[in-house]
Protein backbone atom coordinates (compact mmCIF):
# COMPACT_ATOMS: atom_id res chain seq x y z
CA UNK A 1 0.00 0.00 0.00
CA UNK A 2 2.90 2.36 0.72
CA UNK A 3 4.15 1.85 -2.86
CA UNK A 4 0.79 3.06 -4.22
CA UNK A 5 0.95 6.07 -1.89
CA UNK A 6 4.44 6.90 -3.14
CA UNK A 7 3.29 6.43 -6.74
CA UNK A 8 0.40 8.86 -6.26
CA UNK A 9 2.76 11.40 -4.66
CA UNK A 10 5.14 10.96 -7.59
CA UNK A 11 2.38 11.56 -10.13
CA UNK A 12 1.30 14.67 -8.21
CA UNK A 13 4.85 16.08 -8.15
CA UNK A 14 5.34 15.02 -11.76
CA UNK A 15 2.20 16.90 -12.75
CA UNK A 16 3.76 20.12 -11.43
CA UNK A 17 6.96 19.37 -13.35
CA UNK A 18 4.84 18.66 -16.44
CA UNK A 19 3.06 22.03 -16.17
CA UNK A 20 6.40 23.83 -15.97
CA UNK A 21 7.87 21.67 -18.74
CA UNK A 22 4.95 22.57 -21.02
CA UNK A 23 6.06 26.21 -20.79
CA UNK A 24 9.66 25.26 -21.59
CA UNK A 25 8.71 23.05 -24.51
CA UNK A 26 6.35 25.62 -26.06
CA UNK A 27 8.94 28.39 -25.97
CA UNK A 28 11.70 26.16 -27.32
CA UNK A 29 9.51 24.45 -29.89
CA UNK A 30 8.27 27.73 -31.36
CA UNK A 31 10.90 30.38 -30.60
CA UNK A 32 13.89 27.98 -30.35
CA UNK A 33 14.92 29.67 -27.08
CA UNK A 34 15.71 28.17 -23.70
CA UNK A 35 14.08 30.47 -21.16
CA UNK A 36 16.00 29.60 -17.99
CA UNK A 37 14.17 32.39 -16.16
CA UNK A 38 11.02 30.28 -16.43
CA UNK A 39 11.58 28.73 -12.99
CA UNK A 40 11.69 32.15 -11.37
CA UNK A 41 8.38 33.10 -12.97
CA UNK A 42 7.00 30.22 -10.85
CA UNK A 43 8.36 31.96 -7.76
CA UNK A 44 6.76 35.26 -8.84
CA UNK A 45 3.43 33.46 -9.23
CA UNK A 46 3.76 31.97 -5.75
CA UNK A 47 4.60 35.29 -4.12
CA UNK A 48 1.78 37.08 -5.98
CA UNK A 49 -0.77 34.58 -4.68
CA UNK A 50 0.80 34.74 -1.21
CA UNK A 51 0.48 38.53 -1.17
CA UNK A 52 -3.13 38.51 -2.38
CA UNK A 53 -4.32 35.72 -0.07
CA UNK A 54 -2.16 35.90 3.07
CA UNK A 55 -1.26 39.59 3.21
CA UNK A 56 -4.44 41.15 1.79
CA UNK A 57 -6.76 38.34 2.92
CA UNK A 58 -8.61 38.03 -0.40
CA UNK A 59 -10.15 34.84 -1.80
CA UNK A 60 -7.71 32.27 -3.29
CA UNK A 61 -9.48 32.42 -6.67
CA UNK A 62 -8.64 36.13 -6.87
CA UNK A 63 -5.05 35.30 -5.92
CA UNK A 64 -4.76 32.72 -8.69
CA UNK A 65 -6.26 35.05 -11.32
CA UNK A 66 -3.99 37.95 -10.32
CA UNK A 67 -1.01 35.58 -10.30
CA UNK A 68 -1.76 34.37 -13.83
CA UNK A 69 -2.18 37.96 -15.07
CA UNK A 70 1.04 39.16 -13.40
CA UNK A 71 3.10 36.23 -14.71
CA UNK A 72 1.63 36.56 -18.20
CA UNK A 73 2.58 40.25 -18.34
CA UNK A 74 5.99 39.42 -16.87
CA UNK A 75 6.60 36.77 -19.54
CA UNK A 76 5.68 39.20 -22.33
CA UNK A 77 7.91 41.90 -20.79
CA UNK A 78 10.88 39.54 -20.43
CA UNK A 79 10.54 38.44 -24.05
CA UNK A 80 10.22 42.01 -25.35
CA UNK A 81 13.07 43.54 -23.33
CA UNK A 82 15.55 40.69 -22.85
CA UNK A 83 15.06 38.19 -25.69
CA UNK A 84 13.59 39.99 -28.70
CA UNK A 85 16.68 42.19 -29.30
CA UNK A 86 18.83 39.03 -29.32
CA UNK A 87 16.62 36.94 -31.61
CA UNK A 88 18.99 37.40 -34.54
CA UNK A 89 22.17 37.21 -32.47
CA UNK A 90 24.96 35.26 -34.13
CA UNK A 91 25.52 33.12 -31.05
CA UNK A 92 22.75 31.31 -29.14
CA UNK A 93 24.89 31.75 -26.01
CA UNK A 94 23.82 35.41 -25.90
CA UNK A 95 20.20 34.41 -25.25
CA UNK A 96 21.25 31.76 -22.73
CA UNK A 97 23.40 34.19 -20.73
CA UNK A 98 20.62 36.79 -20.82
CA UNK A 99 18.15 34.22 -19.50
CA UNK A 100 20.45 33.43 -16.58
CA UNK A 101 20.79 37.16 -15.90
CA UNK A 102 17.00 37.61 -15.88
CA UNK A 103 16.73 34.65 -13.48
CA UNK A 104 19.14 36.24 -10.99
CA UNK A 105 17.42 39.61 -11.39
CA UNK A 106 14.03 38.15 -10.42
CA UNK A 107 15.54 36.26 -7.47
CA UNK A 108 17.27 39.34 -6.10
CA UNK A 109 14.19 41.53 -6.54
CA UNK A 110 12.23 38.95 -4.55
CA UNK A 111 14.95 39.00 -1.87
CA UNK A 112 14.70 42.79 -1.60
CA UNK A 113 10.90 42.78 -1.41
CA UNK A 114 10.14 39.67 0.66
CA UNK A 115 13.44 38.86 2.38
CA UNK A 116 15.29 35.55 2.58
CA UNK A 117 13.13 33.92 5.26
CA UNK A 118 10.70 31.25 4.08
CA UNK A 119 7.06 32.24 4.00
CA UNK A 120 4.32 29.83 5.03
CA UNK A 121 2.04 29.41 2.03
CA UNK A 122 -1.62 28.64 2.68
CA UNK A 123 -2.98 26.06 0.24
CA UNK A 124 -5.53 27.38 -2.25
CA UNK A 125 -7.15 23.92 -2.41
CA UNK A 126 -9.97 23.39 0.09
CA UNK A 127 -10.85 19.83 -0.98
CA UNK A 128 -10.74 17.23 1.79
CA UNK A 129 -8.41 14.22 1.38
CA UNK A 130 -9.94 11.05 -0.02
CA UNK A 131 -9.42 7.97 2.16
CA UNK A 132 -9.19 4.56 0.49
CA UNK A 133 -8.50 1.00 1.68
CA UNK A 134 -9.92 1.64 5.17
CA UNK A 135 -7.88 4.80 5.59
CA UNK A 136 -4.53 3.20 4.70
CA UNK A 137 -4.35 5.15 1.45
CA UNK A 138 -4.89 8.92 1.47
CA UNK A 139 -5.07 11.16 -1.59
CA UNK A 140 -4.88 14.86 -0.75
CA UNK A 141 -7.00 17.50 -2.43
CA UNK A 142 -3.83 19.16 -3.74
CA UNK A 143 -2.83 15.90 -5.46
CA UNK A 144 -6.21 15.50 -7.16
CA UNK A 145 -6.40 19.13 -8.30
CA UNK A 146 -2.81 19.10 -9.58
CA UNK A 147 -3.24 15.95 -11.64
CA UNK A 148 -6.61 17.03 -13.08
CA UNK A 149 -5.30 20.53 -13.92
CA UNK A 150 -2.25 19.10 -15.67
CA UNK A 151 -4.30 16.72 -17.82
CA UNK A 152 -6.88 19.39 -18.75
CA UNK A 153 -4.19 21.96 -19.59
CA UNK A 154 -2.28 19.48 -21.78
CA UNK A 155 -5.48 18.59 -23.69
CA UNK A 156 -6.36 22.28 -24.00
CA UNK A 157 -2.89 23.15 -25.33
CA UNK A 158 -2.97 20.37 -27.92
CA UNK A 159 -6.41 21.54 -29.09
CA UNK A 160 -5.21 25.17 -29.19
CA UNK A 161 -2.07 24.33 -31.19
CA UNK A 162 -3.77 22.03 -33.70
CA UNK A 163 -7.22 23.58 -34.11
CA UNK A 164 -6.94 27.36 -33.76
CA UNK A 165 -5.59 30.01 -36.10
CA UNK A 166 -3.10 31.27 -33.48
CA UNK A 167 -1.94 27.70 -32.87
CA UNK A 168 -1.41 27.12 -36.58
CA UNK A 169 0.60 30.34 -36.69
CA UNK A 170 2.79 28.96 -33.88
CA UNK A 171 3.38 25.76 -35.84
CA UNK A 172 4.31 27.81 -38.92
CA UNK A 173 6.74 29.97 -36.93
CA UNK A 174 8.32 26.87 -35.39
CA UNK A 175 8.94 25.45 -38.88
CA UNK A 176 10.37 28.57 -40.52
CA UNK A 177 10.15 32.11 -39.16
CA UNK A 178 11.08 33.72 -42.48
CA UNK A 179 8.52 31.78 -44.50
CA UNK A 180 5.85 32.41 -41.86
CA UNK A 181 6.50 36.16 -42.05
CA UNK A 182 6.22 36.08 -45.84
CA UNK A 183 2.82 34.39 -45.45
CA UNK A 184 1.61 37.35 -43.37
CA UNK A 185 2.03 35.84 -39.91
CA UNK A 186 3.03 38.25 -37.16
CA UNK A 187 6.13 36.42 -35.92
CA UNK A 188 6.83 38.82 -33.05
CA UNK A 189 3.24 38.63 -31.83
CA UNK A 190 3.21 34.83 -32.09
CA UNK A 191 6.39 34.47 -30.05
CA UNK A 192 5.06 36.95 -27.46
CA UNK A 193 1.87 34.87 -27.22
CA UNK A 194 3.98 31.76 -26.66
CA UNK A 195 5.82 33.42 -23.77
CA UNK A 196 2.50 34.63 -22.36
CA UNK A 197 1.02 31.12 -22.36
CA UNK A 198 4.18 29.58 -20.90
CA UNK A 199 4.31 32.18 -18.11
CA UNK A 200 0.61 31.69 -17.30
CA UNK A 201 1.28 27.96 -16.94
CA UNK A 202 4.23 28.79 -14.67
CA UNK A 203 1.92 30.83 -12.43
CA UNK A 204 -0.51 27.91 -12.09
CA UNK A 205 2.36 25.53 -11.45
CA UNK A 206 3.77 27.86 -8.79
CA UNK A 207 0.46 28.02 -6.94
CA UNK A 208 0.02 24.23 -7.05
CA UNK A 209 3.64 23.59 -6.04
CA UNK A 210 3.41 25.92 -3.04
CA UNK A 211 0.03 24.44 -2.07
CA UNK A 212 1.52 20.94 -1.98
CA UNK A 213 4.82 22.04 -0.38
CA UNK A 214 3.80 25.13 1.66
CA UNK A 215 7.11 26.95 1.90
CA UNK A 216 7.96 29.93 -0.28
CA UNK A 217 11.35 31.62 -0.75
CA UNK A 218 12.96 33.64 -3.56
CA UNK A 219 14.65 30.39 -4.65
CA UNK A 220 11.49 28.27 -4.71
CA UNK A 221 11.37 28.04 -8.49
CA UNK A 222 15.05 27.32 -9.16
CA UNK A 223 15.28 23.55 -8.68
CA UNK A 224 11.74 22.77 -9.94
CA UNK A 225 12.56 24.86 -13.01
CA UNK A 226 15.74 22.86 -13.68
CA UNK A 227 13.93 19.56 -13.12
CA UNK A 228 11.10 20.63 -15.41
CA UNK A 229 13.67 21.41 -18.09
CA UNK A 230 15.05 17.91 -17.54
CA UNK A 231 11.49 16.56 -17.89
CA UNK A 232 11.02 18.47 -21.16
CA UNK A 233 14.28 17.06 -22.56
CA UNK A 234 13.40 13.62 -21.16
CA UNK A 235 10.07 13.55 -23.00
CA UNK A 236 11.39 15.26 -26.13
CA UNK A 237 11.64 19.03 -25.97
CA UNK A 238 9.20 20.64 -28.40
CA UNK A 239 6.60 17.90 -27.85
CA UNK A 240 3.59 18.72 -25.63
CA UNK A 241 2.75 15.05 -24.86
CA UNK A 242 6.47 14.46 -24.35
CA UNK A 243 6.63 17.22 -21.72
CA UNK A 244 3.64 15.69 -19.93
CA UNK A 245 5.06 12.17 -19.95
CA UNK A 246 8.56 13.36 -19.02
CA UNK A 247 7.22 15.37 -16.08
CA UNK A 248 5.16 12.47 -14.71
CA UNK A 249 8.03 9.99 -15.07
CA UNK A 250 10.51 12.36 -13.44
CA UNK A 251 8.19 12.97 -10.48
CA UNK A 252 7.63 9.23 -9.96
CA UNK A 253 11.36 8.48 -10.23
CA UNK A 254 12.18 11.22 -7.71
CA UNK A 255 9.64 10.11 -5.08
CA UNK A 256 10.46 6.40 -5.44
CA UNK A 257 14.19 7.19 -5.22
CA UNK A 258 13.62 9.13 -2.00
CA UNK A 259 11.48 6.32 -0.56
CA UNK A 260 13.52 3.27 -1.50
CA UNK A 261 17.10 4.41 -2.19
CA UNK A 262 18.19 7.72 -0.65
CA UNK A 263 16.61 11.13 -0.22
CA UNK A 264 20.05 12.71 -0.71
CA UNK A 265 20.63 10.81 -3.96
CA UNK A 266 17.21 11.34 -5.54
CA UNK A 267 18.25 14.35 -7.65
CA UNK A 268 21.37 12.56 -8.87
CA UNK A 269 19.27 9.53 -9.81
CA UNK A 270 16.86 11.72 -11.82
CA UNK A 271 19.71 13.25 -13.80
CA UNK A 272 21.35 9.84 -14.27
CA UNK A 273 18.13 8.47 -15.74
CA UNK A 274 18.03 11.44 -18.13
CA UNK A 275 21.59 10.71 -19.27
CA UNK A 276 20.76 7.04 -19.88
CA UNK A 277 17.61 7.94 -21.87
CA UNK A 278 19.50 10.46 -24.01
CA UNK A 279 22.28 7.95 -24.69
CA UNK A 280 19.67 5.51 -26.00
CA UNK A 281 17.40 8.10 -27.67
CA UNK A 282 19.09 11.52 -28.01
CA UNK A 283 15.85 13.29 -29.02
CA UNK A 284 13.99 12.14 -25.88
CA UNK A 285 11.10 9.73 -25.60
CA UNK A 286 8.76 11.46 -28.08
CA UNK A 287 11.22 13.80 -29.77
CA UNK A 288 11.73 13.79 -33.53
CA UNK A 289 14.93 14.05 -35.50
CA UNK A 290 15.06 17.40 -37.27
CA UNK A 291 16.84 17.57 -40.63
CA UNK A 292 18.66 20.88 -40.94
CA UNK A 293 18.99 22.42 -44.40
CA UNK A 294 22.46 23.48 -45.44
Amino acid sequence: MSFIQYLISGISLGSVYALIALGYTMVYGIAKMLNFAHGDVIMVGGFTTYTICSTLGLHPIIGIIVSVVVCTLLGITIEKIAYKPLRKASSPLAVLITAIGVSYLLQNLALLIFGANAKSFTSVVSMEPIKLADGQLSITGETIVTIVCCILIMIGLMFFINKTKAGQAMLAVSEDKGAAQLMGINVDGTIALTFAIGSALAAIAGVLLCSAYPSLTPYTGSMPGIKAFVAAVFGGIGSIPGAFIGGILLGVIEILSKAYISSQMSDAICFAVLIIVLLVKPTGLLGKNIQEKV
